[in-house]
């Protein structure tokens, strides 16, 4: 088989039968890619069934040396054994040439988090005089009320608020959709951008029931968004490294250490594993202390 049948073939399995997103489709490509590109110019053009694990072995020894962090390392990895998996799967190959490659050792790193007043600084920093104010406040506040994701903000629809119910619809990674609760502080927010929204001289048809626009009545990107959360921390003389996603981290450890469920958190998350929820309970080691010190029946002082 050659690489392009293969990639392409392995493209079609991860958009018809993984349902992966776009983004995280071209990172596979991408990994895979890399080690078309290598096999070619190591050993004469091999063919993906004819790839070796000690091929592989050097490639990422190469990679290393190269100056790529673990983490990248790691997720090239994670690429080339999902292609391998794929051509197992389709009859290509008999044995997986990547089945005794391990990825680099990688500590977890844990996410930035806001406090709450913090984060009402920053709502603060929102200069209301200008057009675009109360939809930016309303913005930070859906973010951090629902815990979503930027790409989830952006393509958040009018129609999948449930206002008598307080709850909003999601469609999240993969396509799979999941109802997260929302606040009246969210909802009045959103309330107040209305009119704005509804006064734009023009609305793209596509975006009509889209909640957050831009001037010209178009979806808001992801980077706008970024730079918007980004001039706001500035604004608000927050010194930690914030995106549209520190919001998401903020939401799930105030949640979890105000005595949510970690099962109820990793729903409203959209996680799939619950293993991804649980790095949040790494944040606050007080936190945990304390809960443990009260909850633990071997933690009291002995008698």
């Amino acid at each position: 088989m050659t690489w392009a049948d293969a990639i392409k073939g392995f493209e079609y399995y991860l958009t018809l039968e993984k349902s992966l997103s776009r983004n995280s489709i071209d990172a596979y490509l991408a990994d895979v890619s890399k080690l078309c590109s290598f096999a070619g110019g190591i050993e004469s053009n091999l063919a993906p069934e004819e790839v070796s694990t000690e091929l592989i072995r050097e490639m990422l020894r190469f990679l290393k040396e190269a100056g790529l962090t673990e983490r990248s390392q790691a997720r090239i990895v994670s690429g080339i054994k999902a292609f391998y998996r794929y051509l197992l799967l389709e009859g290509v190959i008999k044995e997986d040439p990547s089945g005794r490659i391990e990825a680099p050792k990688i500590g977890r790193k844990l996410p930035e988090v806001l406090t709450v007043s913090e984060i009402d600084a920053i709502e603060q920093a929102v200069d209301l005089s200008k057009p675009e104010g109360h939809r930016n406040r309303a913005m930070v506040e859906v973010m951090y009320s629902c815990g979503l994701r930027v790409s989830e903000l952006v393509n958040l629809r009018i129609s999948h608020i449930h206002r008598k119910d307080e709850y909003v619809r999601i469609l999240g990674k993969g396509n799979k959709e999941r109802l997260v609760p929302i606040g009246s502080r969210a909802l009045k927010e959103i309330d107040l951008y209305l009119p704005w929204r509804y006064n734009l001289p023009a609305i793209d048809p596509h975006d009509s029931d889209i909640l957050f626009l831009n001037r010209n009545g178009k979806k808001l990107t992801r980077i706008m968004v970024f730079l918007i959360v980004k001039n706001l921390a500035e604004k608000a003389g927050i010194r930690k490294t914030i995106s549209p996603h520190t919001f998401r981290h903020s939401f799930a450890t105030h949640l979890i250490e105000g005595g949510a469920d970690l099962r109820a958190v990793q729903e409203m998350l959209g996680h799939a594993s619950i293993l991804t929820t649980e790095i949040y309970t790494h944040i606050d080691k007080e936190y945990l202390r304390d809960a443990i010190l009260r909850y633990h029946p071997r933690a009291g002082n002995p008698s």
